[in-house]
């Protein structure tokens, strides 16, 4: 089949996950489409220092979608970004993407790289002042709280991470986390608990956001006595982990009750010719590295799936 909108293989998101399948596929010669919903580079582009990505000894999550961006590019990858996706049809020899400005697009194979977005308390006054003191992205937001006392919710790695960067512009940071111990690694406790800076309320959760214009204080509920306090602060940083954004792919492809698309370990999923990586999937842990390893592996697997089946339709042409 062959068109200007025919691909050999079309990787449905741009984070790492999905540039780094597009630097592979592209490099092995395969027309290649990225198709992102919104900024290249997903959730990559929050995070203000990666200092753990191999061969790297600092970078923002921002300066490394470029590079990945520019590679794929270089390649010759095509990409296309802040789209809408309208529908999708993924079973069949040939998959096909169409957009909500019209525009349709067919390939061999799928990778599917969408990730995910940041996942929210849910409580009263939280949609009221997100942008105006609630921010899931330090990286965005954190100059807006410089001299002010900010707190930071979560207990994960992502959460005291980004809580130390942000000491770089408030004067006083809190950590409020629902249990009594942290989900991080060891150097990052470390970190939080030795920083002048950052206090932390444990067992407790927020339940209410208050202010005027702006957010002025929160509730913030300790879980093991029940007692409500209510806490002024000039800002809110909510890090507590992520929601898959695979509603556009919902009860079209195998997933668990998490809604993460279950894979193997090839990054295949049930459907022939489609696969998935990064942070979608169901895995234990998520980090760059980890999704630019499950790029690989899907890229180097779609790759092999496309050259089977021209090899087999050139062996189907006459001599």
């Amino acid at each position: 089949m062959e068109s200007k909108n025919h691909f050999d293989t079309i990787v449905i998101g741009a984070g790492p996950a999905g540039l780094t399948a597009g630097i592979y596929l592209s490099r092995a010669r395969l027309k290649t489409l990225i198709l992102n919903e919104g900024t290249v580079g997903g959730q990559m582009v929050l995070t203000h220092e990666i200092a753990n990505y191999p061969g790297v000894e600092s970078i923002s999550g921002y300066q490394l979608a470029n590079i990945m961006k520019k590679q794929a590019k270089n390649f010759g990858c095509n990409i296309i970004a802040n789209i809408v996706i309208e529908n999708i049809e993924i079973e069949g020899e040939v998959k096909s993407v169409t957009l909500s400005d019209g525009r349709s697009f067919t390939a061999e194979s799928v990778i599917l790289t969408p990730g995910g977005r940041s996942r929210t308390l849910g409580m009263p006054g939280e949609d009221i002042f997100k942008g105006k003191g609630i921010s899931y992205c330090a990286t965005c937001d954190g100059d807006f709280f410089t001299d002010k006392e900010i707190v930071v919710v979560g207990g994960g790695n992502s959460a005291l991470e980004e809580a130390v960067s942000l000491t770089k512009y408030a004067s006083k940071v809190t950590i409020v986390h629902q249990f009594d111990h942290f989900q991080a690694f060891e150097f990052a406790i470390e970190e939080a608990r030795n920083h002048p800076k950052i206090n932390f309320i444990m067992e407790s959760t927020i339940t209410s956001f208050y202010g005027s214009e702006n957010l002025g204080s929160v509730d913030i509920k300790n879980l093991k006595t029940g007692l409500t306090t209510n806490f002024k602060t000039d800002g809110v940083f909510i890090f507590i982990g992520y929601i898959p954004n695979i509603e556009f792919i919902s009860g079209l492809i195998e997933m668990n009750k998490w809604g993460e698309i279950l894979v193997k370990p090839d990054m295949s999923t049930n459907i022939e010719g489609v696969y998935a990586a990064g942070d979608s999937i169901a895995k234990r842990y998520r980090q760059v590295t980890t999704a630019v390893a499950d790029g690989t592996v899907a890229a180097l697997a779609a790759s092999n799936f496309v050259h089977e089946i021209k090899t087999k339709r050139k062996n189907l042409i006459p001599a």
